[in-house]
């Protein structure tokens, strides 16, 4: 018999009616506010339950935040001992532990990667029961993937896929992308941003919403649900990290469109998009990646800088093979200049050359570069800013360093998109350029280790979007301002924040 919810609300009602009761909702996904106050309305009409409780268990905090009357109850990591504790009983029956020394310390390094998560520290136990042979529990230890080992329904991976399954779809694929990354990588949230955005991952902005304030509600919405944990906030930006498991979570949803490659990389899938070259062994280009051709994403890291002609045989490489290429990532390249070929990736969108300090001019094809949305000039040997750099209209974020007294004109017409310019460690710089009031979009100001600035433009006043200028190690400046017109003075808008250290991007920028 299906009966109506009408008539199930009145059973409800009569099972309950004048009863004190315990009730516990475990699991609870519903962000839909109005299904909440309905049902509190039904189990309220029993009896007001002022002396009954409700237990609500959730991995999302803004369900916490709909349901909770008072303080979400935030639960920890299972201390080291206890996880032991756990492991040992669901890998060993009652006692056979002590037969197994052998077993009993790779287990601790296999509890120890589980990091406080019991549903972790049981379903790697359990693949582990009645296994006594040494290597069977090396394997485990050192398998980085551990969904390639059988599943069940009740195991980790289904868990943590209910988890993704609940996501919509775009932070599906932002969640993916993070395993672009190696396990333990310190995030930084205004470069992850900025790679989502050259990717087309984001939602579409709202009204009145910029791309960036997409990026961070996403990320938001990831914290919120506790795929990743905040490390610490700068203010400007924050640093981040994801659970091991999580991260093989995102590998296995990310249909081998990220890879990692070192120097005993052998074969890659030909679905990868994304690629993160990092090993201080790498010294030439894989052969497997000159057969590929649908590349979006290429990041250089902790690559030997002596090696110079792998540098410049990556940036050839994507010139010639990678032609839908959006981001481009050498930070800290020995190489000593761009090839004038670089003009012909119309699709690159976020371009890193962060700490390529021995690149001192960039090539006349810079300029064709029409779709950069984002530009890392900073720890650069840049003399001066070339005219190029200003015809790049849809750059949203610039971080420049030059050697020179003052930077070129800002023209009219020019960086009408530009939402963040940071001027780093421009040590000769005695003034901001002339045309800073053409910067209609500016809502963040960064100035670090411009020691010879003494002065700020009083047409700052005329950026009504500009939300934060930071300024750090600019220590001849005079905040005071140009001498401002009675007309001009209702026009600060923006948040001054003046350090003494500056950590605004010194991860790369």
């Amino acid at each position: 018999m299906i009966l109506t919810l009408e008539v199930l609300q009145a059973r409800l009602r009569s099972l309950l009616n004048d009863k004190k009761f315990l009730l516990v909702l475990d699991d609870v996904w519903n962000e839909n506010q109005a299904k909440w106050v309905g049902l509190r309305n039904l189990l309220r009409s029993t009896d007001g339950f002022s002396p009954s409780k409700i237990i609500v268990t959730t991995r999302s905090l803004n369900v916490a935040s709909i349901m909770s009357s008072i303080p979400p109850y935030i639960l920890k990591g299972l201390p080291l001992e206890d996880c032991l504790t756990l492991f040992t009983k669901w890998a060993f029956n009652d006692g056979d532990q002590t037969h197994y020394s052998n077993l009993i310390r790779i287990g601790e390094e296999i509890v120890k990667k589980c990091k406080g998560v019991p549903l972790a520290v049981r379903t790697l136990g359990s693949l582990l029961f009645q296994k006594t042979d040494e290597s069977d529990w090396i394997y485990i230890r050192d398998q980085t993937e551990i969904w390639r080992l059988e599943q069940h329904e009740n195991d980790i991976l289904p868990v943590l896929k209910l988890s993704y399954n609940h996501l919509p779809s775009h932070l599906q694929r932002c969640l993916a992308f993070l395993s672009l990354y190696r396990k333990d990588e310190m995030y930084y949230s205004d470069k992850v941003i900025r790679l989502w955005m050259a990717n087309g991952l984001l939602e579409h902005p709202k009204q009145n919403q910029e791309w960036e304030d997409v990026g961070k509600r996403h990320l938001n919405e990831l914290l919120s649900r506790c795929l990743i944990q905040k490390e610490r906030d700068f203010g400007l930006y924050f640093t981040f990290k994801m659970h091991d498991l999580v991260h093989d979570l995102a590998l296995d949803v990310s249909q081998k469109e990220c890879k990692i490659v070192n120097s005993e990389t052998e074969t890659v899938d030909e679905n990868v998009r994304h690629l993160l070259l990092c090993d201080d062994k790498l010294v030439k280009v894989p052969h497997v990646l000159e057969e590929m051709k649908n590349v979006r994403t290429i990041i250089i890291h902790d690559v030997l800088v002596e090696s110079k002609t792998f540098h410049e045989s990556v940036i050839n490489l994507c010139v010639s093979n990678f032609k839908y290429l959006r981001a481009l990532e050498l930070w800290g390249s020995p190489s000593t200049a761009l090839p004038n070929s670089i003009g012909t990736l119309k699709h690159l969108r976020d371009l890193d050359l962060g700490g390529c300090r021995s690149i001192r001019e960039l090539p006349r094809s810079f300029d064709k570069l029409r779709s950069l949305q984002s530009l890392n000039l900073g720890y650069t040997g840049l003399q001066q800013l070339p005219d190029c750099v200003q015809r790049l209209i849809e750059l949203r974020h610039l971080v420049i360093t030059i050697k020179a007294t003052h930077l070129k004109e800002i023209r009219a017409g020019c960086w009408t998109s530009l939402q963040y310019l940071v001027l780093y460690e421009c040590k000769e710089l005695e003034c901001l350029p002339e045309g800073m009031q053409y910067l209609k979009s500016l809502r963040t100001l960064v100035l670090c280790f411009c020691t010879k600035l003494v002065s700020l433009p009083r047409s700052l006043k005329f950026l009504t979007k500009l939300e934060h200028l930071a300024i750090g190690c600019c220590v001849q400046i005079n905040l005071k301002m140009e001498a401002e017109e009675e007309e001009d003075k209702d026009l600060h808008n923006y948040e001054l924040c003046v350090v003494q250290s500056c950590p605004f991007y010194q991860h790369g920028y």
